[in-house]
Formats: structure tokens, C-alpha cells, sequence
């Protein structure tokens, strides 16, 4: 994401959080591949933040992805 993104250019994150693996409603089963404010304000520090929000929503994308699941969504504008 952020090799391909240009200067002064932004990006829309949409994942989910480590509580997540409680819901089991979706989404990936490896703490790894799971968000938090300090993943992303680590893995973009010279990035602006404009907006950085956890909340928890019923979701209903299919199958794999229907119930209640913990989110995390991140607008950010590269320098």
C-alpha cells in the first residue's frame, strides 16, 4: 500500500481487530494478520492520520463474512 501510493495521496484501510478471533464471523484466524491503532500508527509513522476508528458492527458479506465482527478502519495521507 504504501509503495503504491503517491505523494500527497491517501489510503482507506478497512480490517479487522484481534478480537475478532472471539466472533469467529469472518475474516483471518492468524493474530498476524489482524489490525490495532499501534500496528498502524507503527507501520505508517510518517504518514497523517486523518482518521483511525475501532467499533464493532453486524456484517453481512457472504457467507464467510455474517455476524458480529470487530473492525478497525484508517483514512491516511502519505507526505
Amino acid at each position: 500500500m504504501k509503495t503504491a501510493t503517491r505523494p500527497g495521496g491517501h489510503i482507506l484501510l478497512h480490517g479487522y481487530t484481534p478480537r475478532q478471533l472471539e466472533y469467529k464471523t469472518g475474516g483471518s484466524s492468524a493474530l498476524e494478520n489482524l489490525y490495532t491503532p499501534d500496528v498502524l500508527r507503527t507501520g505508517f509513522p510518517d504518514w497523517m492520520i486523518d482518521e483511525l476508528v475501532e467499533y464493532e458492527d453486524e456484517i453481512e458479506e457472504g457467507s464467510g463474512h455474517r455476524g458480529r465482527s470487530a473492525l478497525i478502519g484508517m483514512v491516511a495521507k502519505k507526505p
